[in-house]
């Protein structure tokens, strides 16, 4: 059995991988974290969400003592934390030799290049950040059980990849068009006017300039035109994609191209029937529908699944158990 530190635990995504870790007859929780100065440490995780009730386990400020007693005690660690914070935790406990699993996208580039223009840093770590890979669960299964650094890739990123990733030699070079709506829950816990119920209205948002987009592009090889939407519900992403075959493409080869999920059970594909967020909320799941209109050449698919799941707490359980090998 796995030990399993979870930094962050109070927020929505650690807390929703502190359940999916808990009811896993493979893994225990070795503790869960929260940073020193947090109004939540001291509190059980069931008194911030009720509906973990069964987790009766409180959550740690991370002073240094934590921190020796998570190497000494622990074989792995969860960071659900900010992309500043998981930048130096995410090395120092890789350097002390436990597999990290970040939902951050603090290790998600390889180029060190792209985070002072996407996260607004200089990365310091470029010996871990060489030996990071990107957990997309069904694409990197033999990095991710190679690696002990594994950066969890984001939400919009899993919908929009698993959707394009089989198409990759059907598409011309036009750019995807990839327009996406989220539930509140992808901007986190912390009180915001703009995330208010009471503010909260269908809207595009980081038009032309979202971090997510050079993630899409950087992983599928070619550059995407992505447009995030914040939607009025809770949780959950839906992608709809439109993307241009190559002259000759046909229904059959599309459909073929798809046949790679046939052995991914998290994974399901319908031709001319199309997903909706109420299909995947709550579960591990991503759903693909798609249609082609072979006289003109595009192709349409939409790609749902749960942005606290498949987008971040269950497919870093997935790499887990790929990581351990069960």
């Amino acid at each position: 059995m796995k030990s399993i530190a979870i930094i962050g635990a109070s927020g929505y995504t650690g807390a929703q991988v502190t359940s999916l870790i808990q009811a896993d007859e493979q893994l225990k929780i070795q503790g869960l974290y929260v940073s020193e100065n947090s109004l939540d440490k001291g509190k059980t995780l069931a008194s911030l969400y009720p509906v973990y009730s069964h987790i009766d386990l409180c959550l740690a400020p991370l002073t240094e003592q934590a921190k020796l007693a998570i190497v000494e005690q622990a074989d792995a660690v969860v960071l659900a934390t900010d992309h500043g914070v998981s930048l130096h935790l995410a090395a120092w406990f890789y350097q002390a030799g436990l597999a990290v699993f970040d939902l951050s996208g603090a290790y998600r580039f390889a180029d060190s290049e792209q985070y002072p223009k996407w996260y607004g840093f200089e990365h310091l770590y470029p010996e871990v950040l060489a030996e990071a890979v990107y957990g997309l669960a069904e694409w990197n299964a033999e990095a991710i059980a190679a690696s002990k650094m594994i950066a969890v890739p984001g939400c919009y990123p899993t919908a929009s990849l698993t959707a394009l990733k089989p198409l990759k030699d059907l598409m011309t070079d036009s750019l995807p068009v990839i327009n996406a709506v989220s539930g509140v829950t992808g901007a986190g816990r912390k009180a915001q006017l703009h995330t208010s119920f009471c503010e909260v209205s269908l809207t595009p948002y980081g038009v032309l300039g979202h971090r997510h987009q050079p993630e899409i592009a950087t992983q599928l090889g070619q550059e995407v035109i992505f447009t995030p939407h914040l939607g009025n519900f809770k949780r959950g992403i839906l992608a709809t994609i439109t993307v241009q075959m190559k002259p000759g493409v046909s229904e059959a080869d599309i459909a073929k191209a798809y046949e790679v999920y046939e052995s991914a059970p998290l994974v399901n594909v319908y031709h001319n029937q199309f997903p909706k967020v109420d299909d995947v909320v709550h579960t591990p799941n991503c759903l693909l529908g798609w249609k082609y209109d072979p006289l003109n050449g595009y192709l349409v698919v939409a790609s749902a699944i749960d942005n606290l799941m498949k987008g971040a707490a269950s497919q870093a359980h997935q790499c887990i158990k790929i990581h351990f090998n069960y």
